[in-house]
């Protein structure tokens, strides 16, 4: 990871962890409560095409034996009522940052993908791992509400996995390698700045295809 980038997110952590700390744990309780245990749920992710890494949520869905692909209408009726609320605003990240202070991953980059894309597809995910995985990036802001809406009229778990597959992993890389080209501190902290915003509901219209249209970034800087 760039040390600028490493810097940058010890920065942001050390800035957020008095919010975020009492409002991770205060959430903690109150799944034990609602929902037993485990209130966490950890799950293999990749960090390079060659290693993986255990990426931490809040647990949101009710369990099952052999659980394994990207969530889509196959898997709605498992979301639990108060994981369904965790999930519209993104609070069931909130133990993605014992992943930021590992340097598992950063605060922006791509999503970190499963290990099986990553076997399927090494071309496209040898270029979007070259930059490390991130909690929000490009991608997740312009086209993760898309592919929502996308995966969830998939009625199993055969069908998400055959869309994603078709529909989502093209158009994701495309958005993370412009990510890449661009990277800056500015355009990351950008970045954190809109998905904010988009938490707390503030701003995020969508354009042709319900692909959510950003505000103009910062100048970008040309890397070479």
């Amino acid at each position: 990871m760039p040390r600028a980038k490493r810097l940058m997110d010890l920065g942001l952590l050390a800035l957020l962890a008095p919010v975020l700390l009492p409002l991770l744990g205060g959430l903690a309780v109150l799944l034990l409560l609602r929902q037993g245990r485990p209130v966490f749920f950890g799950s293999e992710r990749m960090r390079s095409p060659q290693e993986g890494f255990t990426l931490w949520k809040l647990r949101s869905m009710h369990g099952v034996t052999n659980d394994h692909g990207v969530s889509g209408g196959d898997k709605a009726a498992r979301i639990t009522p108060l994981g369904r609320h965790l999930r519209r605003m993104r609070l069931d990240e909130l133990p993605q940052m014992v992943n930021i202070l590992r340097g598992d991953i950063s605060f922006v980059g791509p999503r970190p993908p499963l290990r099986s894309y990553v076997v399927a597809y090494p071309q496209i995910y040898g270029a979007v791992l070259r930059m490390p995985p991130g909690v929000t990036g490009l991608a997740s802001l312009v086209y993760a509400p898309h592919e929502t809406r996308l995966l969830a009229r998939c009625r199993s778990a055969a069908e998400t996995d055959a869309l994603y597959r078709r529909a989502c992993i093209p158009r994701k890389a495309r958005l993370d390698l412009i990510y890449q080209r661009h990277q800056s501190l500015g355009f990351d902290l950008w970045l954190v700045g809109l998905t904010s915003a988009r938490v707390i509901g503030l701003g995020g219209g969508t354009g042709r295809g319900g692909v959510r249209r950003l505000p103009r970034p910062p100048r970008w800087r040309k890397r070479h």
